[in-house]
């Protein structure tokens, strides 16, 4: 089927193309942590804040973009992308509002993270501040 808008929205996808291509070339550093399967039945994911009593994971990265990638079997399912900053933002907002849970967790159960649900993570983003 015919679409007369389609140039405008392939001009629209090439942009942000080529902006994901320029992002992993040249912009900034990326943190990339893997969810193994857990997140399937819990629906969260787990963001480390702090390890054996001192600040961790969020809480210390100097990256500028976090990658939280979704596996199943050892298979990738999908993919989180957002801004460190936006990232930190959105987790505030969670703390605040009661969805994101403390636990304890990780080798020994020393790793302080925090859960957030997915469907409200990603139902915040661009919404937060």
């Amino acid at each position: 089927m015919y679409n007369p808008k389609f140039d405008l929205d392939l001009k629209f996808g090439d942009e942000y193309e080529q902006g994901l291509e320029k992002l992993f070339k040249t912009k900034g550093k990326i943190e990339v942590k893997t969810e193994r399967d857990k997140w399937i039945e819990t629906g969260n994911i787990a963001i480390e804040i702090r390890c054996r009593g001192k600040k961790s994971g969020l809480s210390v990265t100097e990256s500028d973009w976090w990658f939280h990638i979704l596996t199943e079997n050892k298979k990738v399912k999908g993919m989180i992308c957002l801004p460190v900053e936006e990232l930190k933002n959105i987790f505030k907002a969670m703390i605040k509002n009661g969805t994101a849970k403390k636990v304890m967790g990780g080798d020994d159960n020393e790793s302080e993270m925090l859960l957030l649900p997915i469907k409200e993570l990603t139902g915040l983003i661009g919404q937060v501040f």
